[in-house]
Formats: structure tokens, C-alpha cells, sequence
């Protein structure tokens, strides 16, 4: 017997809209990953602790891990992934993730890395008009998003 219930959402995901179905008992995260491949989103604790999991829902930063999917019905959804520039690869540093994300320069470091070691963050060097280097920000390269663009994995 499947007792599972699923409810159809519509939102926005790094400025494009989507629909789901989705399990009512699925967490955001799910959602994010499963549905949508934005591998960025990571499982961590898995009970709100660790922010690996922080997207931006309507400009404020929660963590996917505890937000139902069901919640997300009809919201503004950001990841790592859309606070690049859209059409050229954004440029951020810890500071300026920190601030977006609501999260300490510790968890958004911790994030950085497990994102540089799936090959979804790069560091690049930031310079001053006058050539002097800032600190590291980070670029964010093309993700694994064929779903949000309406395509399937060999059309990419």
C-alpha cells in the first residue's frame, strides 16, 4: 500500500519558474538535489546546525534541510548557484556570501570547499583598478541544471 501524498508547487529557483510535484513529507533540500540537480544545496546535520543546506527564501536565509518542500509553494528561491551575475560567472568573496547567506565566514568556507571539491566553485583572484589583490572570491562555474532548463541530462 503507498500511503505517500504529493502536492503540485509552483516557485522560482535562481529567478526561473518551476513546477514539482512533490512529497509532502520531502524537505527543500530534497526538493533542490533530487528534483532539480542543484548539487550546491548539500546534506549536512540534517537538523538546521551546520548551514550547508542554506538557500534564500523571499531575501531570507533558512535552511533547506528543515523547510518542507510544500512550504515553498509560490516563493522566491535562491542558491549558491543564482547569486552569480547572471551570463557571466559571478565573482563573491567569503564576506560578501556571508552577508547574502546570513551564515558565519567559518560555515561559508566550509561550504566553498565542498563545492571547489565537486568541481562547482573555482577561486579566482580579485584585483583593484590599481592591481593590487584582494582577498580570494570565488566563481561560481556552470552547474548540473538541465531540469530548470527544461532539457534532460544528453541534452546539456
Amino acid at each position: 500500500m503507498n500511503d505517500r501524498q504529493f502536492k503540485h508547487i509552483r516557485c522560482t529557483i535562481n529567478s526561473r519558474a518551476v513546477d514539482a510535484m512533490v512529497d509532502v513529507r520531502a524537505s527543500l533540500t530534497e526538493l533542490l538535489r533530487g528534483e532539480f540537480a542543484l548539487t550546491s544545496v548539500k546534506h549536512g546535520c540534517d537538523v538546521g546546525e551546520c548551514g550547508a543546506c542554506t538557500v534564500l527564501i523571499d531575501g531570507e536565509p533558512f535552511n533547506s534541510c528543515i523547510y518542507l518542500a510544500v512550504w515553498a509553494d509560490g516563493k522566491d528561491i535562491t542558491t549558491v548557484d543564482g547569486l552569480a551575475e547572471p551570463g557571466a560567472p559571478g565573482c563573491l568573496s567569503y564576506g560578501e556570501l556571508s552577508r547574502s547567506m546570513g551564515l558565519s565566514k567559518g560555515q561559508v568556507r566550509r561550504i566553498c570547499k565542498l563545492l571547489q571539491e565537486e568541481g562547482a566553485l573555482r577561486v579566482v583572484p580579485r584585483y583593484l583598478d590599481n592591481g593590487a589583490q584582494l582577498e580570494n572570491a570565488y566563481a561560481l562555474t556552470p552547474m548540473n541544471d538541465w531540469r530548470l532548463k527544461g532539457g534532460s541530462p544528453s541534452s546539456s
